[in-house]
């Protein structure tokens, strides 16, 4: 039997997560569930894509977790003329040394709110490959080191939208998780409209945990025990993905190193030591929605891919 934990609490142990958590529940309403999931995605030292129509707090979210966390933040506004000199930085000659002198760009901070990405060309996508994968970025013929941590929280519109260009599978493969806001229920939305303005109370945000305090916790997350059954169930999750005639592509080795890290995220955040699972459970659609893609034909619909391979596959 599957069983979904997504909109269930985990109980944390840890006080600066657990007031991270709660201020970030009281500036966006009623995304308790998308909140951990965001929160879960770093713990695990991955980037996260914000899936939505605008105006439902996407890059709040990224501001507000930013904030929190104390981290440094840079907005970058993805345009259809955006270059990719524009998020690595440009060599500028200097006339009084007669040497060109790099100027770094916006990608040289530790968290990154690539926003509307999906409106910039495929060339200005690819400037952040480098830095998603390896945390650095080589211009010039020099390769420098991002700052620690680092992350990409990239906001999407859907697809259907005038002025967006599609994200390659090389790009999405790079982001560990992928969530949606989706509107507000009523009272949270009551609650908005008869609240403070939300930039109003990110300006008043003091800092819940340091970055000692982040790092620390990320490699906690790292020790987090794996069993051998739980290996077992990532391979079988895999392994149907590719085996079966339903899927247009097979999951990557790299998204069964994503199911592993962001379980044993979200085992710590529920204040185990040990990874179950149903923590695999809750994060596959998180996971793998933006990597699995259902063959199209009229006798084999499938209307959530990620739902299917938990059904599809019994726990050992």
């Amino acid at each position: 039997m599957t069983v979904m934990l997504f909109d269930k609490k985990p109980q944390l142990a840890n006080n600066p997560l657990a007031n991270v958590l709660a201020q970030a529940g009281r500036i966006i309403l009623g995304k308790d569930p998308q909140i951990r999931m965001a929160m879960c995605c770093i713990l695990a030292r991955g980037h996260l894509l914000i899936e939505d129509v605008p105006g439902v707090g996407k890059t709040t979210l990224s501001h507000v977790l930013a904030s929190l966390l104390g981290l440094h933040y840079q907005r970058i506004q993805f345009t259809s003329d955006l270059l990719p000199a524009d998020i690595v930085g440009v060599s500028i000659f200097d006339r009084e040394s007669s040497t060109f002198r790099f100027h770094t760009g916006p990608i040289f901070s530790q968290v990154i709110l690539a926003d509307e990405i999906n409106r910039a060309s495929p060339k200005a996508q690819s400037a952040l490959l480098e830095a998603m994968e390896e945390h650095q970025v080589t211009a010039d013929g020099k390769t420098m080191k991002l700052p620690e941590p680092f992350f990409v929280i990239a906001t999407q519109n859907p697809s259907h939208q005038v002025g967006t260009f599609p994200l390659p599978e090389s790009q999405l493969d790079r982001f560990l998780m992928r969530i949606k806001l989706g509107y507000p229920d009523q009272a949270a939305e009551r609650a908005l409209l008869k609240g403070e303005d939300r930039r109003e109370l990110i300006a008043k945000i003091e800092p819940a945990m340091t970055v000692t305090d982040l790092l620390a916790l990320q490699k906690d997350v790292g020790q987090i025990f794996v069993s051998d059954p739980l290996i077992d169930y990532v391979q079988a999750l895999v392994n149907h993905s590719r085996d079966s005639a339903r899927y247009d592509m097979g999951l990557s080795p790299r998204a069964g190193l994503a199911l592993l890290r962001a379980a044993q995220a979200w085992a710590l955040m529920a204040g185990r030591r040990q990874v179950l699972p149903e923590d695999v459970q809750t994060i596959v659609p998180a996971v793998v929605g933006h990597r699995l893609h259902a063959v199209s034909t009229s006798d084999n619909k499938i209307l959530d891919p990620a739902q299917e391979l938990i059904r599809s596959v019994a726990i050992p």
